[in-house]
């Protein structure tokens, strides 16, 4: 039987095995993810003072299998504030159980304590499972291309 997952703050005795989610998430994108510094960097984004980004992760059996990061952001057209979804995932053997749905209803509850009217978010176009999953919880696509400018030397 099928222990109930919990969805709560990350907490930073989270970080190494949350790390190692993001870790799992990028190779599942097919993109490079490199661990040096991560931890240091991810503290103070996350738990500072100043920190603006936040994190729900899912737990089963104490293990965490999936997390959720996001930020508000501000929209000029709309003079509202929406919630930018970063990253939403789940491990391998976590799809299919009902806790994306669940995550998301985690996520919108999280979006309306902050004023966000709105949440966006994006996925690969290979990620057809994920595309099907938004779709029947009622988001709707807009194409659009994304560009990536690196400020770093």
């Amino acid at each position: 039987m099928l222990n109930t997952a919990i969805i709560r703050d990350l907490q930073p005795s989270d970080l190494d095995d949350f790390i190692g989610l993001c870790q799992q998430h990028a190779e599942f994108e097919h993109s490079e993810y490199q661990v040096a510094g991560k931890k240091q960097r991810l503290e103070r984004h996350l738990f500072s003072s100043q920190a603006t980004v936040q994190a729900l992760v899912v737990e089963l059996d104490d293990k965490l299998i999936g997390y959720a990061t996001f930020v508000p952001q501000f929209s000029t057209w709309d003079a509202e504030y929406y919630l930018y979804l970063d990253c939403l995932f789940l491990n391998d053997q976590s799809r299919g159980l009902g806790l994306g749905e669940s995550l998301m209803e985690a996520i919108k509850q999280r979006a309306k304590e902050l004023n966000c009217h709105l949440i966006q978010w994006q996925t690969p176009e290979f990620n057809t499972r994920a595309i099907k999953f938004y779709k029947r919880i009622g988001a709707i696509a807009k194409c659009k291309q994304r560009f990536f400018l690196s400020l770093k030397n």
